[in-house]
């Protein structure tokens, strides 16, 4: 895949700072489809930094990997900064990872539930020096382009928060 051989490097100098600082992240992949954690797991013994996660793409996923009570959602939409930070804190705790990194976005070719613009992405970012998030807007209707997009947004926010 041309994405994860693009994004190895960039992987490579994630690992490296987390690893030297001893802590881990957990990641809850969403219109990315698992591209942010197939991005982290092309380094060699990414078990050291990585305990897992997964792809929050339904109610039911997102209930069983966050486990949040739906009142927690009260007043969210999908796609903004509060809806992807909650997932980013929630991954981590679940997880038991210092870090959090969550995506939430509409990649296109069909309506979103929230009502979202295609083309749009936030990836949120929870751990021990703060929070962040990072809005992405392509303005396409591609899916396959935007996915991409968003997963390189995601993998940057990490690798700036990280380096700061």
């Amino acid at each position: 895949m041309d994405l994860l051989r693009e994004l190895h490097p960039q992987a490579l100098r994630i690992a490296a700072l987390l690893r030297a600082r001893g802590e881990k992240v957990a990641v809850a992949d969403g219109a990315t489809g698992g591209l942010i954690a197939a991005c982290l797991l092309t380094v060699p013994g990414a078990l050291d930094f990585f305990v897992g996660g997964g792809v929050v793409y339904s109610f039911r996923a997102r209930d069983v990997l966050l486990a949040l009570p739906r009142e927690a959602y009260k007043g969210m939409r999908g796609a903004t900064d509060d809806y992807a930070l909650l997932q980013a804190r929630a991954i981590a705790e679940n997880f038991g990872a210092q870090w959090g990194l969550a995506e939430s976005g509409s990649v296109g070719g069909s309506a979103h539930p929230s009502g979202a613009s295609a083309g749009q992405s936030v990836a949120a970012l929870a751990g021990p020096h703060g929070q962040h998030t990072r809005l992405l807007q392509t303005g396409s209707d591609d899916r396959i382009a935007n996915m991409a997009a968003f997963t390189r947004n995601a993998m940057t926010l990490l690798e700036d928060a990280l380096s700061a």
